[in-house]
């Protein structure tokens, strides 16, 4: 199911607490707290809400486009990660980064939301939006993607 607006009524960011409030409490503040950090960071990011199958996706682009997101948070019933779309690309002397695919890179919050304050993480993040397609000019939006029919238990 696709959406954009108001579905059944409900705004964005109340379709949004309702996906996170389907996971265990530890999971969801981690997760609400990355997404306060990441929308600081990140005020005129256009926040893409994927609830897939696996995983709730919070994508951060500088358009509508999801092709031209460049990070987001992956909230899975045990972790939270931060992705790095273009991860590969991104110098990382500091090796925090995991994965070997062909783009994406990623960083598990074991450590908590805090780590997206480090030197390292928000070196990242800014050579993350140097690295973009378009500029983050745009208000900032929080857009329903997507909602899964079928879904994994979230706890």
């Amino acid at each position: 199911m696709r959406a954009g607006g108001d579905v059944n009524g409900l705004s964005p960011a109340k379709q949004l607490a309702g996906f996170l409030a389907r996971f265990n409490p530890p999971i969801a503040a981690l997760a609400r707290a990355a997404r306060a950090k990441l929308r600081r960071r990140l005020p005129r990011a256009v926040e893409m809400v994927y609830d897939n199958y696996n995983a709730l996706v919070i994508g951060y682009s500088p358009t509508a486009r999801p092709s031209e997101a460049i990070v987001s948070i992956v909230i899975y019933p045990r972790v939270v990660n931060i992705c790095f779309l273009q991860g590969r690309h991104l110098a990382d002397p500091h090796g925090i980064l995991h994965g070997d695919g062909n783009q994406v890179r990623s960083l598990r919050l074991d450590e908590g939301a805090a780590v997206l304050d480090t030197p390292p993480v928000r070196a990242l993040l800014a050579a993350a939006v140097a690295f973009a397609d378009a500029p983050f000019a745009g208000p900032g939006r929080l857009v329903i993607r997507s909602i899964a029919a079928k879904q994994r238990p979230r706890r």
